[in-house]
């Protein structure tokens, strides 16, 4: 439960720390005497709508997996509870997840400057190795299956299963958004400010899942147990 505890605080403080960098809190009503500039002069322009729609959906996004998370921990103390080991491939799993983010966070800088020429294969490269992680997730699967960990089985297996899936499930959906802005940058010369916009849309729900993949695989391998026991050291 203190795992899921700090994870919500963790999504929460990022969506409040965007929020306030976007200036939403104001209230331009009760400032007097402005003149509204042109675009050019510098002046910071209002996040666009899709930008906060998904913020609100990733918020719904970390509460579902920080409830299924306290579910896995309330489980686990059940007797009838045996870790599933966990397949090394994962290891790879977990690179290949961590260099596609980077790789959008590359794209995303180059299409801040209009540089279509680096923004194409960094954007085919993310894809690539987004495909790579489901490819890798699902013989993970194969791997676990082969060994004798079926999905009834055990509790700890019918979890690594639903969270794994459920994770993949958003990787996909990620997928085809990525797959249609890298089709879009390829059919263009020019960097446009929507397809801008689907770059910067597509780093942050790929660091999203990457953050949420991250926590999945430390519960997973058993080090989250071991994090909550130094956090209490540390604050008692």
């Amino acid at each position: 439960m203190n795992v899921t505890l700090i994870f919500l605080a963790a999504i929460a403080a990022i969506i409040i720390w965007w929020l306030a960098g976007q200036r939403l809190t104001s209230k331009p009503w009760l400032e007097t005497g402005s003149v509204q500039l042109p675009d050019h002069v510098g002046t910071e322009r209002p996040a666009p709508a899709v930008k906060i729609g998904l913020f609100v959906f990733l918020g719904v996004v970390g509460a579902v997996f920080s409830l299924a998370v306290s579910a896995y921990f309330m489980r686990a103390a059940s007797a009838d509870w045996w870790a599933t080991p966990v397949p090394r491939l994962l290891w790879v799993n977990t690179a290949a997840l961590a260099l596609s983010s980077a790789a959008l966070q590359w794209a995303r800088r180059e299409a801040l400057h209009g540089r279509v020429e680096r923004l194409r294969p960094a954007l085919a490269v993310a894809f690539a190795l987004a495909v790579l992680f489901l490819a890798g997730q699902i013989q993970a699967w194969r791997e676990l299956t082969a060994a004798g960990y079926v999905l009834a089985d055990n509790p700890a297996n019918s979890f690594f299963y639903m969270l794994t899936g459920l994770h993949g499930l958003h990787i996909l959906g990620g997928l085809a958004v990525l797959g249609h802005t890298t089709l879009r940058a390829f059919a263009t010369d020019i960097a446009s400010d929507r397809l801008s916009l689907s770059v910067d849309l597509s780093a942050i729900y790929s660091h999203f899942m990457l953050a949420v993949w991250l926590l999945l695989f430390v519960l997973f391998a058993g080090w989250a147990n071991d994090f909550v026991d130094l956090c209490r050291t540390l604050l008692s």
